[in-house]
């Protein structure tokens, strides 16, 4: 497998990691380089401004930057880092300083655009050197005007001017549809322009930029097309010189859109897609793997959707739909498997051996390698080359927002499929050395995956929220998910935040303020516990408004986490104590009993929406707060007000819920008890304060075979299938040994087992029975509590405490009383303080899909509610 893929299997891992604290460590360990001593080839000198250079492991002694080839230099002294400098750059506050001499002050500019190195000369005589890393001196320099700038493709009256910052340039040129046109440099901000005419409009275009490449040591004419692209040729070989304000690129109905009335934050309640899984093996769409799919009203996939909106689902959340470097955008390039694969037993190695053969040249891919940010992939549109994506992402847009759906992008700025020299490099191949993040000895961080990036450069982080911007108003995207957004500043994403609010319907055709964000607040790697800046992570973000995922309540949903070696370790959800499996891992029955109840305390903390002050008793009978509930040595509780705590069960990464519980639940357990468990599953997840996602078909039982990573997995493992008698998808073999292989002893009895694969009756079951969760959590106000201390006078757990009894959960809110029964025996949950109350079954479940839910009642004189086994019962007062 490419080394691509390689970095993006370590990438879906990472996605799901935490530091706690300074604590344990619970990304996968990582491969270090040995480090080398610095020399021409590193780069451990650090220009941060136009006065000072840091240079790790440099002696306290005069030193210099030498630069071009014709003795240029720049003396230092001895020095040492001012405040604001130690605060701007905490990971250098320890590393000896220098000081620019005042006298070569004025050689920045002239010295930034030539071969730099840092040299010393020691006391013995020796010369050290190494190369110079050169951001904080740019955005130093250049910032203050270039942010300022419009830079790609704008349009002015049908006149194109087309910009690229490229301060450390000698030349940028453009090419035209084949030919050369000089470009004119800005010396104050660092940015290239060329004013066009009318006839340059639809045309290719790419920049000529001649510049020194340090990760080569070489002066190099890079041929690049524009970060800023609008439009590109098909495989991203040249950008196109379009403007999206262009009533062409418009559908009918474009400008009059009207949106499905918006939905905060709090109350959002999230299915996330995967765009060519949505239809690629749905015999009734037309336009199967491509965003026109979503304008089919009658095709099954939209069916469904269209019930999943009537029942309160507010948002579709579409995977990375940006331009993307691994997958051959035309079809006819697209490599497809060769063999039968319907044909290999269910427990068979073939599938996978199979469709590794195709995997780097196929179709799919989950998309998480952006190469250009601001422009849809070409391989969903019906025609890669040209402006047909623009046309039908807009009119996928559209589709969705009549099914009564908005729509989220996933974001991935927190890097590119490629840097340095690399022919898919685009931003490292313009400015060298300043967009992806850099290490003390110059490398490029990879902690992501792939070629970080820095949105703490003035530039970079301009670019995240322009092209963010871009998507909200000429696209009329409705939210954004960010990939790993613990890799981005606090201030970036905050910056977004300000720029969206920003737009009106009025000015922009757009109400910004609605739209709506949330991503990743992992704590990991080169940025960890605020090294760089402060963080967009889990803790950092509360009081924001913006979400982060909720690992806490996931964890005690399925059991244990991502990277367990025995994938049966069960949790709520999954029969731990009350049924156990076979796994030596659970512990024994006093161990399972003692962590199924820490479980309950964390759902409890998840249900409040995460909050950090909600106060409840826990199953010690201690009064706590959310925060200090203990998850793995950092607060369970981190969220300041509901809405910014995202609930989820399952996602893309990791099993799905469905495979989880094949994994996790003792396998004598019968279909139709697997599918109430995956219910009852995703109403803990749904029935909270604060929004909550899942993953597309985990209503129908999704499976993906056993996979855990399925980014690169073709369409055989990671199809939707929307009519059940084509199955989950569980049973299609093995899943690939490349993520997969150390879980096959596993794996291997559960596919072979047809028990395990539920018929139409338990699929449709169990989708109808989470389509009244959800209405019950759009219909009822109590669910959508705006505050932290409307949610403490309106929650409660009655019976949580010593005699809490292990395996059910109940919960009263406002004029419910909701009892989640995960055990396989039927519960009696007797609350003193509501006896003589009158309550019943909510009228949804009673009348509604599943039977054995109705059969849920409640006992007035006693205040006793009786639930069935493996149910959720939410019951009202009247």
């Amino acid at each position: 497998m490419s080394p691509t893929a390689h970095r993006t299997r370590r990438r879906a891992a990472a996605a799901l990691a935490l530091i706690a604290g300074a604590a344990g460590l619970l990304v996968p360990p990582q491969q270090r380089a040995q480090a080398a001593p610095p020399g021409p080839a590193k780069a451990a000198a650090q220009w941060i401004d136009r006065d000072t250079v840091v240079w790790k492991g440099a002696e306290h002694a005069p030193a210099q930057l030498e630069f071009g080839t014709g003795g240029g230099r720049i003396r230092l002294a001895p020095g040492s880092l001012s405040p604001s400098e130690q605060a701007a750059y905490p990971h250098l506050k320890d590393f000896p300083a220098f000081t620019v001499d005042p006298r070569d002050r004025d050689l920045a500019r002239t010295a930034l655009r030539e071969p730099l190195l840092a040299t010393q000369r020691a006391a013995d005589g020796h010369r050290a050197t190494t190369g110079v890393q050169i951001p904080g001196v740019l955005d130093d320099l250049y910032a203050p005007a270039a942010r300022k700038a419009s830079l790609g493709p704008v349009f002015h009256n049908g006149l194109p001017t087309l910009s690229v910052w490229a301060p450390t340039a000698r030349t940028v040129a453009l090419e035209l549809d084949g030919r050369r046109v000089a470009m004119r440099r800005d010396d104050a901000s660092g940015v290239w322009r060329v004013r066009g005419t009318r006839d340059w409009a639809g045309k290719p275009y790419r920049y000529l930029v001649t510049v020194w490449a340090p990760s080569i040591r070489k002066t190099v004419t890079n041929k690049v097309t524009d970060p800023y692209s609008t439009a590109l040729t098909a495989n991203s070989g040249r950008s196109l010189l379009v403007d999206l304000a262009d009533p062409k690129l418009a559908p009918k109905g474009w400008d009059r859109l009207r949106k499905p009335a918006p939905v905060p934050l709090r109350d959002a309640r999230i299915q996330e897609l995967h765009l060519r899984d949505f239809s690629i093996a749905d015999r009734t769409a037309q336009h199967p793997g491509q965003y026109l799919a979503f304008t089919e009203r009658g095709s099954a996939g939209m069916k469904h959707l269209a019930s999943l909106a009537r029942s309160g689902t507010s948002y579709v959340h579409l995977l990375p739909a940006f331009d993307l470097g691994t997958v051959p955008e035309r079809r006819d390039q697209q490599a497809e498997p060769d063999c039968d694969l319907a044909s290999y037993p269910a427990d068979s190695e073939r599938q996978q051996e199979c469709l590794a053969k195709t995997a780097a040249k196929d179709g799919f891919n989950w998309g998480y390698d952006p190469l250009h940010y601001t422009v849809p992939e070409g391989s969903y549109a019906s025609d890669p080359d040209g402006p047909a994506r623009t046309v039908e992402f807009r009119r996928m847009v559209q589709g969705l927002n009549r099914t009564g759906l908005r729509t989220v992008m996933d974001v991935v700025y927190n890097h590119t499929v490629a840097g340095g020299q690399d022919p898919r490099s685009v931003l490292d191949r313009i400015v060298p050395g300043y967009y992806q993040r850099l290490l003390d000895d110059g490398g490029i961080a990879t902690s992501t995956c792939c070629a970080n990036t820095a949105p703490e450069h003035t530039m970079m982080g301009k670019l995240v929220v322009d092209s963010l911007v871009t998507w909200a108003r000429d696209y009329k995207v409705d939210g954004f998910r960010f990939d790993l957004m613990g890799h981005h500043p606090k201030a970036n994403i905050l910056a977004v935040r300000k720029a969206l609010d920003a737009l009106t319907p009025e000015k922009d055709g757009v109400d910004g303020k609605s739209i709506v964000l949330y991503g990743e607040g992992w704590n990991f790697g080169e940025v960890a516990n605020d090294a760089r800046f402060p963080q967009a992570t889990q803790k950092n973000m509360a009081g924001t408004g913006i979400a982060t995922f909720d690992d806490r309540s996931r964890d005690a949903i399925r059991g244990g986490g991502p990277f367990d070696p025995d994938p049966r370790v069960q949790g709520f959800a999954s029969g731990l104590y009350t049924d156990p499996n076979s796994s030596p891992d659970n512990g024994s029955s006093a161990a399972q009993r003692s962590r199924l109840l820490h479980y309950q305390d964390l759902i409890k903390v998840g249900l409040s929406g995460g909050l950090a002050d909600y106060t409840f008793t826990d199953t010690s009978g201690r009064t706590v707060k959310g925060s200090q509930v203990d998850y793995n040595g950092a607060p369970a509780g981190y969220a300041a007000a509901p809405g910014e705590a995202l609930s989820y069960a399952d996602a893309h990464d990791n099993e799905t819920l469905y495979d989880a519980l094949a994994f996790k639940l003792p396998q004598r357990t019968s279909a139709p008890d697997r599918a109430r468990m995956q219910v009852l599953a995703l109403a803990t997840a749904t029935l909270t304060q604060g929004p909550a996602l899942s993953q597309s078909g985990t209503d129908l039982l999704r499976s993906k075979s056993l996979d855990r990573n399925s980014f690169n997995s073709g369409d055989w493992f990671n199809a939707l299938h929307w009519d059940c008698a084509d199955g989950n998808g569980f049973g299609r073999g093995l899943p690939p040994a490349a993520d997969n292989k150390d879980k096959w002893p596993y794996a291997r009895p559960l596919l072979a087992d047809p028990a395990l694969r539920p018929g139409c009756t338990e699929t449709t079951r169990a989708s109808a029975a989470y389509r009244d969760l959800t209405r019950i959590r759009a219909t009822e106000p109590d669910f959508g509590l705006a505050t932290t201390a409307e949610v403490q006078r309106a929650l409660s757990f009655p019976l949580s405490g010593p005699d809490e009894t292990p395996g059910v959960i109940t919960m009263r809110l406002g004029r419910l009383v909701v009892v989640f029964n995960a055990t396989p025996h039927q519960q009696h949950q007797t609350v003193g303080t509501v006896a003589g109350e009158r309550f019943t079954l909510h009228p949804i479940q009673a009348h509604g899909a599943d039977p054995v839910t109705a059969t849920a009642s409640y006992a007035r004189e006693s205040g006793t509610f009786t639930v069935p086994a493996r149910t959720v019962a939410v019951f009202e007062r009247y």
